[in-house]
């Protein structure tokens, strides 16, 4: 997984207030009574007439208000004159699957992407592969992303103002502005961005006070560390929240440049040619070797700690 993955996992996690951030550009796919329909790119939808969102019945408190969330931006841009298809969030248990929660995942993950530094390179084609160039198309070529690269320098201006943007502080703004601020009053009510922004960032820090405190955790995170440093691995936390996706940054940390199959930049700020697959393959042979023994080492730690975690959540993470 990217670093940039990492982020938005986190974000859907436990930021739910920056969601719309994603909305302007994102992908989804209109669902509400199931009945079939077509979108107007002419590809089959599971939508009702409305064109909005179906609500998971299984999804908790938080991810039902990102879906009515989208859909109130939809309903707004619409009134405005504007197309705007409404963005599926990710169920953030969901997209912990192969990032420790589902140990069986994880491992036919890490099998072959490691911790997905060079896989990208390796297998350019496989949009599951992170950072390869099908993986990339996918995520760039969005329905509103299209739609948007049909419009004219004045039409895209209108659009964005009608859709609007995250409020700036310097301004003194607190609410998100155009449709992305009508549909979060609507949805979230009188409370601001900011506001709500300060509350999940207060939540999240009493969530990993509890996790970082819990007997059980503490005493497999130490299990788990343990482990790593008879496999050779350092240690740089024990920390419940901290241990889990340790070994992971730290492979990102000592990634040469050019790796992820985007070009780098050295110290001067000059651009680099990415790797080639030649010289990734070896690199991601001994990826995986890591990832893999990362993984073996924290079995019975993220068994524990994911449970935990999904229930109250973290900004930091801590068992990818």
């Amino acid at each position: 997984m990217t670093r940039s993955r990492t982020v938005r996992r986190l974000a859907a996690a436990a930021a739910v207030s920056l969601l719309p951030l994603l909305a302007a550009c994102g992908a989804g796919t209109d669902t509400d009574t199931g009945s079939e329909s077509h979108a107007s790119n002419g590809e089959k939808t599971t939508d009702g007439s409305s064109g909005q969102l179906g609500i998971p019945a299984d999804a908790n408190a938080d991810l039902k208000k990102q879906y009515l969330l989208e859909n109130a931006i939809a309903a707004c841009m619409k009134k405005q004159g504007f197309p705007y298809t409404p963005v599926a969030p990710e169920d953030p248990a969901a997209s912990w699957t192969t990032d420790g929660a589902d140990y069986e995942l994880t491992k036919k993950y890490r099998q072959k992407y490691g911790f997905g530094i060079y896989a990208g390179i390796v297998y350019p084609g496989d949009a599951g592969a992170p950072g390869s160039a099908a993986a990339r198309q996918d995520s760039d070529r969005t329905p509103n992303a299209d739609y948007v690269d049909t419009l004219t320098p004045g039409q895209k201006a209108a659009y964005d103002e009608a859709l609007g943007a995250f409020p700036d502080p310097k301004a003194g703004e607190k609410n998100w502005t155009g449709c992305l601020g009508e549909a979060d009053k609507k949805v979230y009510g009188s409370a601001s961005a900011r506001e709500r922004g300060t509350a999940t960032t207060n939540r999240n820090q009493a969530n990993a006070q509890a996790l970082n405190g819990d007997p059980k955790l503490v005493a497999l995170a130490q299990s788990y560390a343990s482990c790593l440093r008879k496999e050779g691995i350092s240690v740089t936390t024990t920390q419940p929240t901290g241990i889990g996706e340790m070994v992971k940054l730290q492979a990102f940390e000592s990634t040469p440049a050019g790796a992820g199959g985007v070009s780098a930049a050295d110290g001067s700020g000059n651009a680099q040619e990415s790797l080639s697959k030649e010289e990734a393959l070896p690199l991601l042979t001994r990826d995986i070797e890591l990832a893999m023994r990362d993984l073996e080492c924290g079995k019975e730690f993220r068994a524990a700690y994911f449970p935990k975690f999904l229930k109250a959540p973290t900004s930091g993470g801590g068992a990818g």
